[in-house]
């Protein structure tokens, strides 16, 4: 584990030491490629300005996240409980993840505003996805002997549900919820791209037609502490309920 973190800060180190080098070597203006260290002073520097922004998408990732789970979890459980449904379901969720995100959004904000309502939802579209089929293949995995054993028992479907195939299929869950929050601010940051009021995506958006560049990355330097920080939570929740 520790060779695995001394390694990605290695390469981590290397890439922008090389980027820097280019940067001072080869002419380049700052509103076309800034140097890292200017990324990171502006990034500290201009947190009054970031900070506000940061926070409005804060909260729309997470609002997107549980209304994921909200839509993700059910509709997983439902799907597992009737093949039926599964089979009638599969080709419109298919068809959700088949259309650019760039096409949903200006439906989004023209129906919901551009309130936080249209970025929530559009987080929401993009994480269900993964979080949906993974929980549905963890159920789908259990293996048979403890299916027949449950069955022999008389156990109920609701009682199989709960003390073998949510067991069973938890690893598999927050594997899809990783890739979920993982992504989760493609969609707020999207959504604030066709129309907002606040956001980080809103900022980067005024910063460019500025040739602020530099802000530009900033934003994009937060964007990514909020994604990991994002998938290090999940990472430390799936620790204290999959222990084994």
């Amino acid at each position: 584990m520790k060779s695995a973190w001394i390694l990605a800060l290695s390469l981590g180190f290397f890439i922008l030491a090389g980027w820097e080098a280019i940067c001072r070597l080869v002419p380049l203006p700052d509103f076309i490629l800034p140097p890292p260290t200017t990324i990171a002073l502006v990034a500290v520097t201009r947190a009054d300005l970031l900070l506000p922004h940061a926070l409005v998408t804060a909260m729309e990732i997470v609002a997107g996240i549980a209304l994921a789970l909200a839509v993700a979890l059910p509709l997983a459980t439902v799907m597992f409980a009737n093949r039926s449904i599964e089979r009638a379901l599969a080709p419109f969720m298919i068809a959700s993840q088949a259309v650019p995100v760039f096409a949903i959004a200006p439906l989004l904000v023209i129906w919901f505003g551009y309130g936080p309502a249209s970025k929530i939802i559009m987080a929401a579209v993009i994480i269900f996805f993964p979080i949906t089929v993974s929980l549905l293949d963890g159920f789908k995995s259990c293996d048979t002997g403890y299916r027949i054993l449950f069955r022999l028992m008389g156990a109920s479907f609701s009682r199989q549900l709960r003390y073998l195939y949510w067991p069973w299929a938890l690893p598999y869950f927050f594997s899809g919820l990783k890739v979920g929050v993982s992504v989760a601010t493609i969609g707020a940051v999207i959504g604030e791209w066709v129309g907002a009021q606040a956001g980080l995506g809103y900022f980067m958006i005024q910063a460019n037609a500025r040739l602020r560049v530099d802000l530009v990355f900033a934003a994009i330097c937060w964007l990514s502490a909020m994604g990991v920080g994002l998938w290090a939570a999940v990472g430390w929740l799936e620790k204290r309920l999959v222990k084994w």
